[in-house]
Formats: C-alpha cells, structure tokens, sequence
C-alpha cells in the first residue's frame, strides 16, 4: 500500500512564485508567465501523486489543495462559502485574508476580501510607511492588508470597491465604486478609484482618487497630513473627507478632533465612527 509523500503543495507554490535569486527585474512575475506557474505548481504536485493510489481520498485533498487561490473569489469557488480568515496565495507567497462572502444591503453579493477593517481600537494604525507597505494587525478584528500586496493583485485583475460604515447609534451605511486599484510603490501607491455605483455615503472616496499615499514618516500629500492631523495613513488629499486609519475615539469623538475614522459626505461632520470596512471583489 503506497504511503502519502509528506509533501505541502503551498511549499510548492512559495517555491515557484518567488522570482529567481538575483534578479533585478522590479516585476516578480516578468521571467514567466502566470499560465505557466499554474502548470508548473500542477505538474509538481502530480508527479508526488503519480505512484499513489489514484482513488484515495488523500489524493483527492492534496491535487485540490494544488489549485490555488487568488483571491476571496477563489476560496468561495472552491466551495467554502462561510465569511472567515482564509490563506490565498501571492508572488511572495502565502497571505492570510479575511473574506466576507456576502454583504447586507444593496449590492451585498461579492465575495469580499477586507483589506481595512476597525471596529474597537486594538490595532494602533498611527504606523510608518513600511507598515503600511507590508501590512498590519489582527485578520479577525482590526487591520490594514498590505500596499505593495493591493498593488500586485489590483495590477493583474480588474476589482471593484465597497466601504460599509456603522456609527455609534448603529447607524449603517455603505458605498460601492465599479473599479478600484493602487499603483507600485515607485509612484507612491497611487490610488485609482471610479465608477460610483450606490450608497447613503456619497462619493467621499472619490476625492481621494489620483492620490499617493501618505503616513507620518513619508509624506506624499504635501500638507503633511499624517502627522499633523489625520493621526493615520491613506490617501490624503489636503487633507481629506475621510480619515479611516485615524485614531480611534471609542465614540468620545463631538467632531472637532478631526482625526478619527470620519466620513464627511455621510454624516456632514467629523464625527468618528465605530466600524469602517474597505473590502474589494473581483470583477469577472
């Protein structure tokens, strides 16, 4: 009876994603084709089950663990439909996401992937850029997904935006753009956001769209928002009309602090609010 190779098809695919050692190319992903990752980490992982019993059930879990997921559309196609923490895949490897498969509201379907959420204050967001970069916090409760990962997967895909907001007297409210994506870091992670849909927030976000990123540390939004006002990190734009990453004031906010997660088109002040949710989907 043949024996189950310890094998870990995500060792695999962390092994073929990462680009070649020494190389300079600033896109990892420019010394092959995706299509061609996708054979190669399918391959790999058959040749370990070819002397096995091809009935087994062990088989079955480790070629479905071969398919890897790109994204919270993924993981819901691949038949887990219950919002959660999942593990999709990247160019620099495995990434933990929280996926929300579905939305209350209008436009609620989606297959959702947060990449900000605050809701209680855990997670201080008062963060340098390389924080920001890289991402932060805890993917059951609050925190920031990650610049340079938003960027790689919003270059090859095509994703629409939705933010839902909750204030203190439980009030809900959301918005909904058609197309949402964040340039490299060459360019300050440039937000590109368009195509306002639906929702009670107004289009806040739009005047953020063309923007670089700012934090404390590195300021990109010539008003030095970060660090005189905004208390946070984002897309600044003299300074802003929603402020997301700012700190949280646990509903002791009466609006003249400015530097809580408000959102100005929505409730006409800079109140903070209790929960803030940026979540994209993939556009088929």
């Amino acid at each position: 009876m043949s024996v189950l190779p310890q094998i870990s098809c995500n060792s695999l695919a962390s092994i073929v994603l990462m680009p070649k050692q020494g190389c300079t190319d600033p896109d990892p992903l420019s010394w092959t084709s995706e299509a061609m990752i996708t054979n190669m980490i399918v391959l790999l992982c058959l040749s370990a089950l070819f002397p096995m019993l091809m009935g087994a059930d062990e088989v079955k879990n480790v070629v479905k663990d071969c398919f890897l997921a790109k994204d919270c559309s993924d993981v819901y196609s691949s038949g887990k439909n219950v919002s959660g923490v999942y593990t999709i895949t990247s160019v620099d490897g495995p990434v933990q996401v929280y996926c929300e498969m579905v939305s209350g509201g209008i436009n609620e379907r989606g297959h959702w992937m947060v990449f900000l959420r605050r809701m209680d204050g855990e997670v201080n967001f008062f963060r340098p850029w390389e924080s920001y970069k890289k991402g932060f916090g805890n993917k059951e409760g609050e925190y920031w997904l990650g610049l340079e990962f938003l960027h790689q997967l919003t270059s090859r895909y095509r994703y629409k935006l939705r933010t839902d907001l909750e204030d203190f007297e439980g009030k809900k409210t959301y918005s909904v753009y058609d197309s949402f994506s964040v340039g490299p870091e060459a360019d300050g992670y440039k937000l590109h956001v368009s195509g306002y849909i639906d929702g009670g927030e107004g289009q806040t976000f739009s005047n953020h769209n063309g923007m670089k990123f700012s934090t404390f540390d590195k300021d990109n939004s010539g008003s030095n928002c970060a660090k005189a006002y905004s208390q946070g990190g984002f897309w600044y734009n003299s300074c802003d009309y929603t402020n997301p990453t700012g700190l949280y004031w646990w509903g002791k906010d009466d609006g003249n602090l400015m530097s809580g997660p408000f959102w100005y088109y929505w409730k006409s002040n800079y109140k903070s609010l209790k929960t803030v949710t940026l979540k994209i989907t993939r556009v088929m």
